[in-house]
């Protein structure tokens, strides 16, 4: 939070090669300064392509985002596996989990980093807001998903005991009466 980096500061197309060269991590950073260099001379002139430790800073940041993601995928591809291809209340609930724990880690990070003396932008704590906003979204449908599962499997067990009372007739001596003692103590209409 507070002062942007080096390389957030800088054009998009200087950014963005520099975010690719570092998502396929196939060059050091020297190398990649000399990338720089080479495609971006008019800035490397100016002197305002990042120094070495500037990318060195902003690639632990790439790295924790991509190792975050990767986690993410190795359970979303354990969920695939152990429940199968579609899409139900436990990998809902993954989802919502997900949301909330990158939610509650950039939060807690900008906690810490007003701790330590940087001032938060007004973007800042809107972007922490809509993030607040999506966990919040993201429980809130999980939750009513599961409630319209239970609810429908409510609603069929219904069904089901209905049809096998009125199948029933009076085998056993039940009567009228019973039957309908049973109804209202199952909630039958």
């Amino acid at each position: 939070m507070g002062r942007k980096s080096t390389v957030d500061r800088l054009p998009p197309e200087v950014r963005n090669r520099i975010q690719k060269h570092l998502r396929d991590n196939r060059l050091t950073l020297v190398e990649l300064i000399a990338d720089l260099h080479e495609q971006f001379p008019d800035l490397a002139q100016k002197g305002e392509l990042p120094s070495w430790s500037s990318l060195q800073r902003y690639n632990q940041g790439i790295r924790e985002i991509v190792a975050h993601e990767r986690q993410m995928m190795v359970a979303a591809e354990a969920l695939v596996g152990e429940l199968g291809d579609n899409f139900d209340a436990k990998s809902g609930a993954l989802l919502a989990q997900a949301v909330t724990t990158l939610a509650s880690k950039r939060a807690l990070q900008a906690v810490e980093d007003a701790a330590n003396g940087e001032v938060m932008d007004i973007s800042d704590v809107l972007d922490l807001a809509r993030a607040a906003k999506t966990v919040q979204e993201a429980r809130s449908l999980n939750l009513k998903e599961r409630r319209s599962v239970a609810d429908e499997a409510r609603r069929k067990l219904l069904e089901e005991q209905s049809e096998k009372l009125k199948a029933m007739g009076s085998k056993g001596g039940v009567t009228e009466d019973t039957k309908r003692a049973i109804r209202e103590a199952l909630g039958i209409v």
